[in-house]
């Protein structure tokens, strides 16, 4: 009897379910057709909008593209301009610059003067030091030094009294003269037969040329005003 009870109870709650099951169906209305035709709609315009973004998108890319293109050739003539500029700055003596060369060290003679002879001819003057700039320029240096002064285009090495002026500042022995250049051709200008050093040492004049792996000049810092030359202007009236 509790076997039958059981399987009619339960019979009865798999029809209660099931009528739930249907009356919720049926409860659902259906979706208007209107409804799916606005959906329809905006579906379209939401496609329609991206594809307006992703077109703009495209153009502002390209234009980037055209941009960093312009701004990378106008980068390479900076750089080739920049490149130019330090180079006039190093020929102009306007920058510290290092690289191999020799080192010229000058002082006076210790030879004693016999009589009637000038003690001066045996002293370090303005022109011996000149003499030995003059000879490394030639032997190809690219750049030089006296005592830790830059030479430049407009450097002067002169003599006031028995005091050397080089860039308007006053040095005495001994003289150091730095230059950087090929160093086997810096010390052959300067030792060759009949050369610089043979007239220095000559009067007893202490010379020694030592070639350098590496060297280190200090930039000018004199005055570099100029009072009468002036770029020439092309294509102006004369």
């Amino acid at each position: 009897m509790k076997t039958r009870g059981s399987q009619i109870a339960l019979t009865i709650i798999f029809l209660l379910f099931g009528f739930m099951l249907a009356t919720q169906f049926r409860a659902r209305p259906p979706i208007p057709e209107n409804i799916r035709q606005q959906r329809t709609e905006e579906l379209s315009v939401l496609l329609q909008t991206a594809e307006q973004e992703r077109d703009a998108l495209r153009t502002e890319v390209a234009s980037l593209r055209e941009q960093i293109t312009y701004m990378m050739e106008g980068q390479d003539k900076l750089d080739v301009l920049q490149a130019e500029l330090q180079k006039a700055r190093i020929l102009a003596g306007l920058t510290e610059v290092e690289g191999p060369g020799v080192s010229v060290e000058m002082n006076d003679s210790t030879r004693p003067a016999q009589p009637g002879q000038d003690p001066n001819v045996f002293l370090i003057h303005d022109d011996d030091v000149q003499k030995v700039v003059n000879a490394l320029f030639a032997a190809g240096a690219e750049a030089i030094s006296v005592n830790g002064h830059r030479l430049i285009t407009t450097s002067e090495i002169i003599c006031a009294g028995n005091v050397i002026i080089v860039n308007g500042a006053r040095i005495a022995p001994p003289i150091k003269i730095l230059a950087i250049g090929n160093p086997e051709t810096l010390e052959a200008g300067l030792k060759m037969r009949g050369g610089v050093v043979d007239s220095l040492v000559l009067w007893g004049i202490e010379v020694k040329v030592k070639i350098e792996e590496k060297v280190t000049l200090p930039a000018y810092s004199g005055p570099l005003n100029l009072q009468y030359a002036t770029p020439v202007k092309k294509g102006g009236a004369s």
